[in-house]
């Protein structure tokens, strides 16, 4: 089967170590072709994708200096300008939001035919454009007064998330998305748009997963992004209705959590086309840690800032050390916020704990980390990711969690929860572990092992390999190259099951209706 994984930047390797999860996606199935297809910024050099096996690697530049080009006909200009025009009104106009799909399958097939669209997108046409609709009665974002200055801001950046339009990726060579079986769109946002096209043109189907939603990011991102308030609004209507236009499209959705899930489907993403695939990680098989310290230790861990919420950890500390005078706060992470870690060791000294907490800075590894302390403690305001508070219960040390994002999903009953912002019930779940050896122990234990089950990187693979072979179950053929008929499979889908045989010979080309009934 060939797989086209679609990335932005260095999501294929998201997750420390070799290859990261594209890498283990591949290594995990070797009876398929991978081929890695990465957006980059376009003035930095390309990293390694550190993934093994590929059978392709196909980079595209894309955040920064626009490629080079000239722009289209006086003739074609029109129709590039009506394209962009209907993207521009389902983007500021809230009645006009179902003809972004279509504006977009437009633009990509104007780019496709004469190269032109960067060099459209950044001209004086598409400026004015811009400027006319969004200043339109009843727009969005005419309420902000768009000056020239964020026309010039906001059509630059476009032009840069549109720019996967004009990849060279859609023929139907081995090369090209076209001669893909499926595609594989790992991360979201601009990534999707070329699986988008492919489905458009050539009816590949793509499978989307993300772990991290790149829409909410997105969101808390432009929170501090430097561009005036109108721009912010029109990238997130972008962002927001590209998201919403691939869970459309999507044959699967496998977000990591039910969390995202739930994110997914506020946006659109169909329940019945949603599989939960947890985020595999090779630490599953790393041991637990060692005997716990002598004297009684909290460990705490992440960025320094305030969405981590590590005031509220001070100051539960200080109600557990004065229950327990013999307790210890360890606290391993780096500055997030500017001058955050002073006004942290600020509050210590306030609560009078300063002698009994260690601000740690950047820990050796994670494995080092929980074994310093005899449980483990999260206070974050939002938990959005599983991938540390898995990586704490595979330390085998018994975990105490704020009630928040993926905590309770991940957590379950192998942990303590307890309400956010609440110093005082804090105190009370380090308190009661701190204070009983053995029910550290079955709870470190439990953790450990719900761990091992739900993100092995097994269990991950298996998973996928049934979703690929379910699609190419419903979606059986595609033509081998421009002005051949379409064929099924060389190989039928028994054939991709872990421990596959001998294939059967090819069948014989079979074109139009009869085909769904020869596969």
């Amino acid at each position: 089967m060939r797989i086209a994984l679609l990335t932005e930047g260095t999501q294929a390797n998201a997750q420390r170590g070799e290859g990261g999860w594209c890498g283990r996606l591949v290594d995990g199935l070797p009876e398929h072709e991978f081929r890695l297809y990465r957006l980059l910024p376009a003035d930095r050099p390309a990293p390694p994708s550190g993934v093994r096996g590929l059978h392709g690697v196909h980079e595209l530049p894309m955040w920064g200096r626009r490629p080079a080009g000239r722009g289209p006909a006086p003739l074609r200009r029109r129709a590039y300008l009506k394209a962009y025009e209907e993207l521009v009104r389902a983007l500021v106009l809230p009645g006009e939001r179902a003809g972004f799909g279509p504006a977009l399958y437009r633009l990509a097939a104007l780019g496709r035919d004469d190269d032109a669209l960067p060099a459209f997108l950044a001209s004086g046409h598409a400026h004015r454009t811009l400027e006319r609709i969004w200043r339109t009665p009843g727009a969005d974002t005419a309420a902000g007064q768009p000056q020239v200055c964020d026309v010039l801001v906001a059509a630059d950046l476009l032009e840069q998330c549109l720019r996967p339009l004009s990849a060279p990726w859609y023929g139907t060579g081995p090369a090209g998305l076209g001669g893909a079986d499926l595609c594989h769109v790992v991360g979201g946002g601009p990534a999707a748009l070329p699986a988008l096209v492919a489905r458009e043109l050539h009816g590949v189907p793509f499978v989307v997963t993300e772990h991290g939603l790149h829409l909410r990011e997105q969101y808390r991102g432009y929170r501090t992004a430097p561009y005036r308030w109108p721009v912010r609004a029109l990238l997130l209507s972008f962002f927001r209705q590209l998201t919403e236009e691939t869970y459309r499209q999507a044959a699967i959705l496998t977000p990591g959590s039910a969390y995202d899930r739930q994110w997914q489907r506020q946006c659109g993403g169909d329940p019945a086309r949603t599989r939960i695939v947890h985020e595999g990680t090779p630490a599953t098989g790393r041991a637990a840690a060692g005997a716990e310290p002598a004297a009684p230790t909290l460990v705490w861990a992440g960025a320094l800032e305030p969405g981590r919420d590590p005031e509220l950890m001070l100051h539960a500390f200080a109600h557990v050390r004065a229950e327990l005078p013999d307790a210890r706060l360890t606290v391993y992470g780096e500055e997030g916020a500017p001058g955050y870690l002073a006004h942290c060791e600020a509050i210590a000294e306030r609560l009078g704990i300063a002698a009994a907490v260690e601000f740690a800075g950047r820990p050796e590894s994670l494995a080092a980390a929980w074994e310093a302390g005899s449980a483990v403690v999260f206070s974050a305001l939002a938990q959005r990711s599983p991938r540390l508070l898995a990586d704490a219960m595979l330390s085998g040390r018994a975990v105490i969690a704020t009630e928040v994002g993926v905590a309770r999903e991940v957590l379950g009953p192998t942990g303590l929860l307890v309400p956010p912002r609440s110093p005082r019930a804090l105190a009370g779940a380090c308190l009661a572990l701190l204070r009983d050896h053995e029910r550290r122990s079955r709870l470190g234990l439990a953790g450990r092992l719900r761990a091992q089950e739900r993100f092995a990187v097994e269990p991950v693979v298996g998973a996928f390999r049934e979703i690929y072979l379910e699609l190419v179950s419903r979606y059986p053929a595609f033509p081998a190259r421009p002005g051949t008929p379409a064929r099924p499979f060389a190989r039928p889908a028994e054939y991709w099951v872990a421990g596959g045989g001998t294939p059967p010979p090819a069948a014989e080309p079979v074109a139009g209706p009869a085909l769904a009934e020869a596969v």
